[in-house]
């Protein structure tokens, strides 16, 4: 598998990057050492995790997934030079308490010592990707659809937040800075006030995009690609959506295989991918992969992995086989015809889960 370079940094990484979010919370220690064994076994080079995970958020497993990922690296000498490690530093807590006391902002201090925390529990000397988690600014984002300026407050400003991520880059913790769930306005801003006060210049944007969210497709992609930052898919199969295990029931709710994200987990489901619209416009794109002989998963893949606007595709699992059934559909392609039919659902179901 060929490597491609993060925005403007030195970054190379694999176009599939293997997702974490599941491990401490669906996935016990040993079966995530499994998976990363595994994944690396196939030529992923490039892990994504964040020190909020495990998801769904909460209190009990709050660092866990980096905390597995760093005793399955101190396992394995001489392999932490061989990946690039990306962790993020969540954004201001609302509504978890757990996360610096619940605090509305996220300082550049916090920023700082959020970063050695996760050196600590990655137990490496260096984060090759970090990422702000989410903006600080009260911005549309994990399904909310408006931006309201009357919900604007005082808080830390991208300016004092890119101070601080420059000064990890300068101790050497940290290689490269990104941001996810960002707004083309703040990746102007972040990428502007890095060229005015020669500050980090972000490398990746990690925000939300499938069959039924390519809301970044209406603005969001020109920014990136005119500024030279690379693009992060996560939730290519829509939390499950676009495999099409929630396809027999009418809900995504009680009657949903009940190992699976959103079946197990209320707070999920109360977000973007338990809307019914979501699960209709999922149903739509399942059904044309098979009338064209492919899987939803191959199809809701091979969308991400051949658009131009991707870098590298977040895949997060709970099992071997899910990682193999992902790792195998890259290199599947999309006819002009099945794309065209793509394009046809979504101008009459948009983007449901944006």
């Amino acid at each position: 598998m060929k490597t491609l370079t993060l925005g403007h940094s030195d970054l190379h990484v694999t176009p599939i990057c293997l997702g974490t979010m599941t491990f401490g919370e669906q996935v016990d220690e040993p079966a995530a050492h499994t998976i990363m064994d595994r994944a690396v076994e196939r030529g992923i080079n490039f892990l994504d995790t964040a020190e909020m995970y495990a998801v769904p958020a909460r209190a009990e497993t709050f660092n866990a997934t980096e905390t597995i990922i760093g005793n399955w690296l101190a396992a394995r000498p001489g392999l932490r030079q061989k990946l690039v490690i990306a962790t993020k530093v969540a954004g201001p807590s609302r509504g978890m308490p757990w996360v610096r006391g619940g605090k509305g902002d996220l300082s550049g201090a916090d920023i700082i010592a959020a970063c050695d925390g996760s050196l600590r529990r990655l137990k490496t000397d260096v984060i090759d990707l970090y990422q702000l988690h989410w903006p600080n600014r009260s911005v549309p984002m994990f399904g909310a659809l408006y931006y309201k300026p009357i919900d604007e407050q005082a808080q830390t400003s991208l300016h004092a937040q890119l101070e601080a991520l420059g000064q990890l880059v300068k101790a050497g913790k940290v290689r490269a800075v990104g941001l996810s769930n960002e707004t083309p306005y703040g990746v102007h801003e972040c990428v502007r006030l890095a060229e005015q006060h020669g500050l980090p210049r972000v490398a990746t944007v990690q925000n939300v995009y499938n069959l039924i969210s390519r809301g970044l497709e209406n603005g969001l992609d020109e920014t990136m690609h005119r500024l030279g930052v690379s693009l992060l898919a996560y939730s290519p199969l829509a939390f499950g959506l676009l495999t099409g295990k929630y396809d027999a029931g009418g809900t995504v709710g009680p009657d949903a295989p009940q190992e699976a994200r959103i079946a197990k987990f209320e707070s999920i489901r109360k977000q973007r991918w338990g809307r019914p619209q979501s699960l209709a416009a999922a149903k739509r794109y399942n059904a044309l992969a098979q009338s064209v002989g492919l899987t939803p998963t191959q199809l809701a893949l091979a969308f991400c992995y051949t658009k131009w606007q991707v870098a590298s595709t977040i895949i997060g699992v709970t099992s071997l086989a899910q990682l193999d059934e992902d790792i195998n559909a890259f290199g599947t392609t999309l006819t002009p015809e099945t794309l065209a039919a793509i394009d046809a659902i979504r101008l009459e179901m948009r983007d449901p889960a944006y």
